[in-house]
């Protein structure tokens, strides 16, 4: 195995760099930054930090992903998908516990890097990707309904399931305030109708400017103060915090590890995607082990200043990609131009209306649900389908962790099952056709099996899921052949629980008085069938390389007991 390589794509970016470069890079990166500034604010308010953690998130991540990350174009932050874990962990164990959880995924992804898992991160089956994202989607545009609609409670407490939720707002229907719904509505408009006029500035941008500006003048003109904004919840620090470590502790590690889990998980998922997605738009390939590496170095590092969970984000990497960033100085401008924005245009930001970034966030969830995409894979085979609304409905009524978990699980059944049902074993006692399973005729006699002697052919992979099926299928045979021949030419491997029946196999027919041949065996089984001792079992002889020798051994062994 050859050693693993970090490779950083600014070190070979910076080769060939140009004052041309430069400047596409330098005006990507502004106007990502400025995409990135509404998003991040709403997914930390609705994470249940403070709005100006998202943007301290986007910058020190941003940063990092950029500096250390194996694709040229990735910008990091935080993102929608993070929204229900992290609510949920500070719901459970406060702030604190998070920071916990963010560092120890940031752990988890460096090792997925080191170990290379960044190709097996891919292999995660899509219908479980379309089904917990939906879920995401679903229970994000859920948590906005209150601000959104402008819905009074009463002090009741809003429940953490999505079903107590959505009981409590029909309750309180009633009381929704019409100027925070025309708010919501309208920014929901504005971003929609913005791209058919301006394609370079975002419509979240747009909604957020003009209806901001529109509360500061129904306030200070017209005396109309009911419509709430960021200022009236949150106190606003536009400062970058001191770094400090949070209290950990063993309980605390062991209560954390599974939504540490989800959130490294989670990132690896969503950061490959989006290098993919980007890759197929530039025609570069990025490295997943080092982009692996990168995210779990920005979530080890935004915790100790207070940030939350950041992975790649793939609308704003296609606004860097089409707006002509083409290596990781545009995500290194987008970070600079986010600090600024934090540092001197911050406290502007309590003037923005709750409303607003509810819409913001409805329109996200719109966009993230991909329900084309779920509408398709309903249409897919009963496997496919079972797993997406599995993890889809466990995303929403339960939380991530349980859904990724069981779908994982539920995937892993159903394609072993899929694995045992294309695995066949057949008996043959009289004939054998040698072009049978080939696609292309060959003009050979068919091999005569001789009288005393059986051909068991295996067709498929040897595992414990089909191991039983041998055993039973001999039990069923009512006869006693002298010789056995067990054809593996087509057994790709073999697993510990087959060697075992396969050696239980042996040892009975021996009981019995029955020779045991084995034909065919490829190299891989080979090596492990000599490991497990076969060829001292059922004697070297008595393995051969095919099926003409394996017959013809046959031969003689029941000649021998004429």
């Amino acid at each position: 195995m050859r050693p693993f390589a970090f490779r950083p794509k600014l070190i070979s970016s910076l080769r060939e760099y140009s004052r041309r470069t430069f400047a596409a890079d330098l005006m990507a990166g502004i106007i990502v930054g400025i995409v990135a500034l509404p998003l991040a604010i709403a997914f930390g308010i609705a994470s249940g930090v403070s709005p100006e953690k998202g943007i301290i998130t986007a910058v020190i991540a941003g940063f990092v992903v950029s500096l250390l990350g194996g694709s040229r174009v990735q910008i990091g932050g935080p993102t929608g998908a993070f929204i229900v874990i992290v609510y949920g962990i500070i719901q459970q164990y406060g702030e604190a516990g998070l920071l916990v959880a963010t560092l120890m995924a940031g752990v988890l992804l460096v090792l997925m890097g080191l170990f290379r898992l960044g190709t097996v991160i891919k292999f995660i089956p899509y219908p479980i990707v379309v089904g917990f994202t939906a879920g995401i989607a679903l229970t994000i545009f859920t948590t906005q309904i209150p601000d959104l609609l402008g819905l009074d409670f009463g002090g009741e407490a809003v429940p953490g399931d999505f079903i107590g939720k959505w009981g409590l707002y029909v309750r309180h229907a009633a009381s929704v305030d019409p100027l925070n719904a025309l708010v919501g509505v309208l920014s929901i408009l504005l971003i929609v109708v913005t791209p058919r006029f301006v394609r370079r500035i975002p419509g979240s941008l747009v909604a957020i400017v003009l209806l901001t500006a529109g509360v500061w003048l129904l306030r200070r003109y017209a005396g109309i103060e009911g419509i709430d904004t960021i200022g009236d919840r949150f106190t606003i620090r536009a400062e970058l915090p001191a770094a400090s470590l949070p209290a950990i502790d063993w309980q605390a590690v062991r209560s954390l590890l599974p939504a540490a889990f989800t959130i490294a998980v989670l990132g690896a998922i969503e950061s490959l995607l989006s290098a993919t997605v980007a890759d197929g738009v530039t025609g570069d390939r990025h490295d997943s082990n080092t982009e692996l590496i990168a995210q779990g170095a920005a979530n080890l590092l935004t915790p100790l200043f207070g940030g939350i969970p950041a992975t790649g984000a793939i609308a704003r990497t296609m606004t860097n990609i089409n707006n002509g960033g083409r290596t990781p100085v545009a995500g290194i401008v987008h970070a600079v131009v986010l600090l600024l924005i934090l540092l001197l245009f911050m406290p502007l930001a309590q003037y923005i209306p709750m409303a607003c970034l509810a819409g913001v966030l409805a329109v996200v969830a719109y966009n993230m649900s991909g329900w084309r995409t779920f509408a398709a894979l309903l249409r897919n085979p009963r496997p496919d389908v079972t797993v997406l609304l599995v993890t889809f409905l466990l995303t929403v009524v339960f939380d991530l962790t349980v859904a990724i978990e069981a779908g994982l699980l539920l995937a892993c059944v159903l394609f072993m099952r899929r694995v045992m049902e294309t695995t066949e074993i057949s008996v043959i006692r009289s004939e054998i056709d040698p072009g049978a399973g080939l696609d292309v005729a060959l003009h050979e006699e068919p091999l005569k099996v001789p009288d005393g002697a059986e051909v068991y052919e295996i067709n498929g992979p040897y595992f414990f899921g089909i191991a039983t099926r041998f055993e039973e299928l001999t039990a069923q045979m009512g006869d006693r052949p002298r010789v056995r021949i067990i054809r593996m030419r087509r057994v790709p491997f073999i697993d510990s629980t087959g060697l075992h029946n396969l050696a239980n196999l042996c040892e009975l027919s021996h009981k019995q008085h029955i020779t045991v041949v084995l034909s065919g065996v490829g190299q891989e089984v080979r090596r492990a069938l000599d490991r497990a001792g076969f060829p001292a079992l059922v004697g070297p002889e008595n393995i051969c390389a095919d099926i003409h020798a394996a017959l013809a051994r046959a031969e003689a062994i029941i000649g021998q007991t004429r």
